[in-house]
């Protein structure tokens, strides 16, 4: 953040979900993947009056070539020059290295995830509170993860084991560890869809709500039917209030550039002007959809003080 001022639309993880499972919708978490797409999610939040969240994985950073600073810099930006009014996050989604969670953290970020899912319980639970209490002193809200969530395309993840969470071993390592959100296990996976179709184990996420009152957050969320989704953010006593979508962001980017080639965040920087925009709208397009039809977020700003 380069100004050291945030804007006061620009909130914590703990503050947006709260309003969320308040009112029984689920913000979505983007993930733009290149930096002149940041716009486009703003966009279309802006237009849909919904909350909305801007994030972006280590792997992601590594993969296309963006230190956090730079993504924390472009979103703070845009913020700014295209007037953007609606509440916001900037998250740093799937991170088992701490170096790059303090890094997050110095450059703006007001939510970060600690990926320690595949460490046994105990150690999850020692990292993620180490994480927890390093992030909190900051201001800054708090997502971990238990059970492992599958992968289709390894962009945000190394592992395609899928491990459903513990409803009693979720009650544990939330008491512990004070996280702010936990991301669960219950069907879902990162990437496309081929041969294995989402089926969400509701009974699952309904049985974690009833023993801990954390913020519950869906990875893997392109592909996954709206009427599957709808029923897990609205369970009673709080459903699914986070929903992260990336990959459905990128294949309307692509699509529109008539490519199928993931870029770097350099080549996409490069792109001319027109080609620029004509992936923005695409993407602004997609994210309009979830908002509308998926989230559940359309017209949510308001609930916001």
């Amino acid at each position: 953040m380069t100004t050291g001022i945030r804007p006061k639309n620009v909130l914590t993880l703990k503050q947006a979900l709260e309003v969320a499972e308040k009112y029984g919708f689920a913000i979505g978490s983007f993930s733009p993947r290149y930096t002149p797409m940041i716009a486009a999610v703003l966009r279309a939040a802006e237009k849909m009056k919904s909350p909305a969240i801007v994030q972006i994985s280590h792997k992601e950073l590594i993969r296309y070539g963006i230190t956090p600073k730079e993504f924390a810099d472009e979103f703070y930006e845009k913020v700014v020059t295209e007037g953007i009014t609606v509440p916001l996050v900037l998250h740093l989604d799937h991170t088992k290295e701490l170096e790059t969670i303090a890094e997050a953290i110095d450059a703006g970020f007001t939510s970060v995830m600690i990926d320690a899912s595949e460490k046994n319980l105990e150690e999850n639970i020692v990292i993620s509170r180490e994480v927890a209490e390093y992030a909190r002193a900051k201001g800054v809200s708090v997502e971990a993860e238990l059970g492992m969530i599958g992968t289709t395309d390894f962009v945000e993840t190394d592992k395609d084991e899928e491990l459903y969470t513990d409803p009693q071993e979720a009650q544990r390592f939330v008491r512990e560890t004070n996280i702010d959100a936990l991301a669960v296990s219950c069907g879902t996976a990162h990437g496309v869809y081929m041969v294995r179709q989402p089926k969400i184990d509701i009974d699952r996420l309904q049985a974690i709500r009833s023993l801990t009152p954390v913020h519950l957050v869906l990875h893997g969320g392109s592909g996954v039917p709206a009427a599957m989704m709808a029923g897990a953010i609205r369970l009673p006593g709080g459903g699914v209030s986070k929903v992260n979508i990336a990959t459905d962001l990128e294949i309307a980017f692509l699509g529109a550039l008539g490519r199928e080639e993931r870029l770097t965040n350099a080549e996409c920087q490069a792109l001319e002007s027109s080609l620029l925009e004509k992936g923005r709208a695409a993407v602004e397009d997609t994210v309009i959809d979830k908002m509308s039809h998926f989230l559940g977020s359309k017209a949510q700003a308001d609930h916001f003080v």
